[in-house]
């Protein structure tokens, strides 16, 4: 791990598209506007990105790369919350197929994956499957020269720090590392900050939202740094440890895919995005301007 003195670090941004915009044009539009031209892309036109037709994906690519705009990483739903680890493998190692595929011709290597819900299991069990496939999956992901980026989310792994470093160290690969949201911890009821500090040398993609307890224990997400996340104090620790991966907003400010509740809302993803700015231009650690 990179020392408490480490040099400055550039920051780069990005953010998760759908939540500006459904359609791809919208998506890029949004980044455009923050003036950062990279992408990390969950659905286009509200459909995963491993389920479009071909004809769709080339057209996506197509308007990408008229745009200027990069695609930092691909959110998969390999392992999240619509996907019990008792159910049918196969359908996670088709999408890891296909998205090794179409990440080559992005021109991305990250693939956001979590570590499925127990469905039904007792815990071992349930960790030992969990750790069987990923093991299995990240095997493939290496052969494709991709790195499985494994979220705080949804998962035997999602919300324990022991967890997600029995995995990537259990089964040591470069192809597994952690990807940290900074918000989800504030919404899956543990402080986010000190999880960080545990895992932070493995981590390789950070999201970046924030929320607060609302009325009778609701999460209510709100822009970085008016909530209870400490992210301010998260993207220090991440920056005096050297971490040199990209921040990508997803605010739900507006909209949570995973709960099908709101709508894309590109004035609030723009309004995140330019809070997530101030955070970093205050923390005296970092260097120069985001971009």
């Amino acid at each position: 791990m990179p020392s408490a003195e480490a040099g400055p670090v550039e920051v780069r941004l990005a953010g998760i598209g759908d939540e500006a915009a459904a359609d791809l044009a919208g998506q890029i539009g949004a980044v455009a506007e923050l003036g950062w031209h990279r992408l990390e892309l969950r659905t286009v036109g509200g459909t995963p990105v491993a389920d479009l037709d071909e004809d769709a994906f080339r057209r996506a690519v197509r308007r990408l790369e008229a745009a200027g705009t990069s695609v930092v990483g691909v959110a998969s739903k390999i392992g999240d919350w619509s996907r019990p680890v008792t159910g049918d493998f196969a359908v996670d190692v088709r999408e890891l197929e296909i998205l090794a595929r179409r990440c080559a011709v992005l021109g991305a290597r990250l693939v956001r994956v979590m570590s499925y819900p127990r469905g039904g299991l007792g815990g071992p069990e349930w960790g030992r499957r969990s750790r069987a496939r990923l093991r299995e999956l990240a095997r493939r992901a290496e052969d494709h020269g991709l790195v499985l980026a494994h979220e705080n989310c949804a998962g035997w792994a999602g919300d324990r720090a022991d967890r997600m470093l029995d995995l990537v160290t259990g089964i040591d690969s470069p192809a597994l590392r952690l990807l940290f949201d900074i918000g989800n911890g504030v919404a899956h009821g543990y402080p986010p900050l000190p999880m960080l500090r545990e895992v932070v040398s493995h981590v390789v993609h950070v999201h970046v939202k924030d929320a607060r307890a609302g009325a009778g224990g609701e999460v209510v997400f709100v822009p970085p740094g008016e909530g209870e996340a400490r992210v301010a104090e998260c993207l220090e620790v991440l920056f005096r440890n050297g971490y040199g991966g990209v921040l990508s907003i997803e605010p739900h400010v507006r909209l949570r895919p995973h709960l099908e509740s709101g709508t894309a809302d590109r004035d609030a993803f723009v309004a995140c995005g330019r809070a997530l700015e101030r955070l970093i231009a205050r923390t005296a650690i970092t260097s120069g301007t985001p971009r």
